[in-house]
């Protein structure tokens, strides 16, 4: 299905008529069965948008899962995508920063990839539209993966045995190409969805289903602790996020932030570059947009699966959700792009925990099925 439907996914998001409700109760039927391959997502949910150009099918679902955890796609052959994004920690890394090859480190925590396909933009700075778009950034930074360029990853890919001929069941070519690694990866990325979890069996009708700790917490957040403003639930994209960018007061340790937007915006660096540099990597969406109002201005995540994703902000300098929600109480770290909807809470001690009882019960009870595939090496 086209691009448009992004279109007509935010119309439904934000006016929710009746006639949109049925409209895409229709056409989510018809995205899961572009191509060869359905996504088994629940009948409520709106399925991600799925490039033209890009259609899932078996043969590259299975291809692009290969690529996602072979770590040969990397210059020194010890960093895959799963190596910052591991199913086994919620597709994120546990670490503060990511860290790449030779020990590198970068300049922002590993984002999770369970249900990226269904955000709008990739990266903590959207800069990158699609998530083949997104796959081919880390396989030449140097500080990720490293390699010298995309053609340098193509022509080890093709000297590597295994793959011509799988690549030639996914492309009907045994040429490989980087718009190819690229669609592979992004084909198996849908696939890695979360919708299976304590609070979804509770919205379902089982009462019982969470505590009666993280029911309060579940009035809080859409209440007094004010959490549903960003991370809104909606069970036709039941994400938890807004998909917009906000300056919470994370990155005020950047210091000045007006003068490193002005050199910024004069710097010949592309937005990648910028992003892995500290210190300008605190600008966020501003180097996407050059626009003041995105100085200091980040990605709503997700909150599906939280719980095993710490630490957590762009720079991972919250250690715990319990720190997460403490962050959020005392209203972040003033600064003059701060957003308007930043203000102390005034928790007490009691509705803190039940607000992390609630993020825990979002933890879904079927990720074992994303566990590294055995022939994988």
């Amino acid at each position: 299905m086209s691009r448009c439907f992004d279109a007509l996914r935010t119309l439904f998001l934000v006016a929710m008529p009746c006639a949109l409700v049925l409209f895409w109760g229709q056409a989510k039927l018809a995205l899961q069965t572009a191509g060869e391959y359905a996504l088994p997502l629940p009948s409520d949910v709106i399925p991600p948008a799925i490039p033209d150009d890009n259609p899932l099918t078996t043969a590259k679902v299975a291809l692009g899962q290969k690529l996602y955890f072979d770590a040969r796609l990397s210059a020194d052959n010890t960093v895959s995508c799963a190596t910052c994004h591991d199913p086994a920690k919620g597709f994120a890394d546990g670490k503060p920063l990511a860290v790449g090859i030779g020990g590198k480190t970068g300049a922002r925590n590993s984002p999770t990839v369970l249900n990226a396909a269904f955000n709008d933009l990739q990266f903590w700075d959207g800069r990158a539209a699609t998530l083949e778009e997104q796959a081919k950034g880390p396989m030449v930074n140097p500080v990720e993966m490293g390699m010298a360029s995309h053609d340098a990853l193509v022509g080890k890919l093709q000297d590597i045995s295994e793959y011509p001929p799988l690549f030639k069941q996914a492309f009907d070519s045994d040429r490989i190409t980087i718009d190819n690694v690229a669609r592979a990866i992004a084909s198996y990325e849908p696939t890695v969805f979360s919708f299976s979890s304590p609070f979804d069996r509770f919205n379902a009708g089982d009462k019982t289903a969470m505590s009666e700790s993280a029911q309060r917490g579940w009035e809080l957040f859409n209440g007094k602790a004010r959490c549903n403003n960003c991370h809104g639930y909606v069970a036709s994209s039941p994400t938890f996020t807004d998909n917009k960018f906000h300056n919470i007061g994370v990155a005020m340790h950047a210091g000045n932030f007006a003068e490193l937007a002005r050199k910024a915006a004069q710097s010949p660096e592309s937005t990648s570059d910028l992003a892995h540099s500290p210190g300008y990597s605190e600008l966020g969406r501003f180097l996407v947009t050059k626009e003041p109002k995105d100085i200091g201005a980040f990605k709503t995540p997700g909150l599906r699966d939280v719980a095993l994703t710490a630490p957590y902000m762009h720079d991972g300098s919250q250690r715990t959700l319990e720190e997460v929600i403490d962050f959020y109480d005392k209203g972040g770290e003033d600064n003059p792009y701060l957003d308007g909807g930043i203000r102390p809470l005034k928790l007490s001690a009691q509705e803190k925990a039940d607000l992390v009882e609630l993020l825990k019960a979002l933890t879904s009870d079927d990720l074992k099925r994303f566990s590294k595939p055995n022939s994988q090496p």
